[in-house]
């Protein structure tokens, strides 16, 4: 297997890439491909051919123990690799911090999404649903709305936070 380390560039399998870019990949797992030549290389090797290399979303951080250094960085790759988006098709590894236990490795990955294309503008999911700011304020501040089961114990509340304040507040 080959060695991770910082700024490695991982691009899915399924990635499209700019018409005659030919990049050396060497197979990771789960459909994941380590890119020859680093991060900067590739970068400037997209956009000479007028596509974009889009940061997309923040980072993701997770922990994989493992015999070796290697096991234990490919473990937390792994799992970090489980919560990207479907629309990202490349990864940066910017960050791996080992901790070396008696019997074990511990590291720590931290990834960022990106998304390899041709327009400069991030495509929008289709599952993510926008209100406007002004409806979204509005439902925040219907609590009862809300939280229908809440409504009917309010007046209780209240009259609990009357009878605790005044007994704090002792014989006057």
């Amino acid at each position: 297997m080959r060695k991770i380390a910082e700024p490695n560039v991982l691009l899915h399998a399924r990635a499209e890439l700019p018409a005659g870019l030919k990049l050396a990949t060497n197979e990771f797992r789960d459909g994941w491909n380590f890119v020859t030549g680093g991060a900067g290389r590739l970068e400037k090797k997209i956009k000479t051919r007028g596509w974009n290399f889009i940061r997309i979303a923040e980072g993701a951080l997770r922990s994989g123990v493992g015999e070796t250094s290697q096991e234990a960085i490919a473990n937390a790759l792994k799992l970090a690799l489980r919560r990207i988006s479907e629309h990202t098709n490349a990864v940066k590894v910017e960050r791996i911090e080992l901790t070396q236990y008696p019997w074990f490795f511990l590291a720590r990955v931290q990834i960022y999404p990106y998304r390899i294309q041709e327009t400069a503008v991030p495509p929008a999911a289709e599952e993510i649903v926008c209100l406007p700011a002004a409806r979204a304020r509005r439902q925040s501040l219907r609590t009862p709305a809300l939280f229908a089961q809440f409504d009917s114990v309010m007046p209780q509340l209240r009259q609990m936070l009357v009878v605790s304040q005044e007994s704090a507040a002792g014989p006057q």
